[in-house]
């Protein structure tokens, strides 16, 4: 199909004729002949590429045209998704495009570690780049202002952890073996596992939105216009405090959950805080102590990486800044149970 003429606004009741009246089916549209396009004329061609099923690379148009296609292009891929569709062949294309963007997900994940693990080298060798401000106020975000609710809800779970497990001994006479069950759970796995969920809602988000809400109003173009490395300034700190205030929030949650356990033995199961204490005492092992707090610096990088890649994905919208943020818990989460899972498949194999 050969176009001709000038395919602008003012002439859109023939463009819309020109397009009807086209029956045959067509496999290519040569517009290199247009001597006038805009977008009105550009989105009347896809229209007509769509309604012949062609692709774009169909569509000849002549070169001082391109940049205005391409531009029009960009722009039409992101109006509204059309309605979901149903059927195995579409369930099949649903799982391919997530197995696909979660394989993208991870593979930038791992490109953003190597950047930061290069940046950190690059501070070691020129500490003048440190950002101690901005690093102690991230600390005082993510770790002093989170004590209260990891004190409170580690102290909660370990009182109805303790209470379930009484609940089970009991028909064997077996109750004192609460203090072994609250003290393994909570130093091992409850820990550092309930930590680093709360601080993977709480801090992830955060990051997320603050770097979106600077992506959104152009802050970081204008950090890099400065000659500024964004990294520095914006990642590494959060990442530096992290690191930093998750294995002290995990030991704060580990003492909490043990004196929810100790609460439980004294008010609930008849057993006196000096022998609850004393059988912690003979029973505790420091290994299950190294174990738990073993995970939480794997744990802190990989929320506060996800924390801030997510919010360097932000387009400039306001959607945009609430869904990564909504994708920055999820995967944080997400990751941080199935690492968990794994650390625990391989400690138990090791018999650790």
């Amino acid at each position: 199909m050969h176009l001709r003429g000038r395919w602008v606004l003012g002439n859109a009741g023939d463009m819309q004729r020109t397009s009807d009246a086209v029956a045959a089916p067509i496999q290519r549209i040569d517009a290199r002949q247009v001597g006038a396009l805009d977008s009105a004329g550009v989105l009347q061609l896809l229209h007509l590429l769509d309604a012949h099923g062609l692709q774009a690379s169909q569509l000849l148009v002549a070169p001082n045209h391109q940049a205005l296609l391409c531009t029009i292009e960009e722009v039409a891929d992101d109006r509204p998704s059309r309605g979901r569709s149903y059927g195995l062949d579409a369930a099949l294309a649903r799982l391919g495009k997530a197995v696909h963007g979660s394989a993208q997900d991870v593979v930038a994940l791992v490109g953003f570690l190597g950047e930061n693990l290069v940046k950190l080298g690059r501070l070691t060798r020129q500490p003048r780049r440190f950002r101690l401000t901005a690093t102690v106020a991230q600390m005082e975000q993510v770790g002093l202002d989170a004590v209260p609710l990891i004190a409170l809800l580690s102290f909660l779970v370990g009182a109805v952890v303790a209470f379930l497990g009484s609940t089970i001994l009991r028909d064997f006479g077996a109750e004192i073996f609460v203090v072994e069950l609250v003290n393994i759970a909570f130093l091992r796995e409850f820990g550092v596992l309930l930590t680093a969920i709360v601080l993977a809602g709480r801090t992830a988000s955060a990051f997320t939105a603050q770097i979106g809400a600077m992506q959104s109003r152009e802050e970081i173009d204008a950090m890099r216009a400065l000659g500024l490395d964004v990294i520095d300034l914006l990642v590494l700190p959060r990442l530096i405090a992290m690191l930093v205030m998750l294995p002290l929030l995990t030991f704060i949650a580990m003492i909490a959950g043990l004196a929810g356990g100790v609460t439980v033995g004294a008010y609930a199961l008849d057993i006196p805080p000096q022998m609850y204490l004393a059988r912690m005492h003979d029973t505790i092992e420091l290994r299950h102590l190294l174990v738990g707090l073993a995970k939480a610096p794997v744990f802190a990088v990989v929320i506060a990486l996800i924390g801030c890649l997510e919010g360097l994905k932000v387009t400039g919208t306001a959607q945009s800044v609430g869904e990564r943020t909504t994708a920055s818990v999820v995967q944080a989460i997400s990751l941080v149970i199935v690492i968990d899972a794994f650390a625990a498949i391989w400690f138990m194999q090791m018999d650790w």
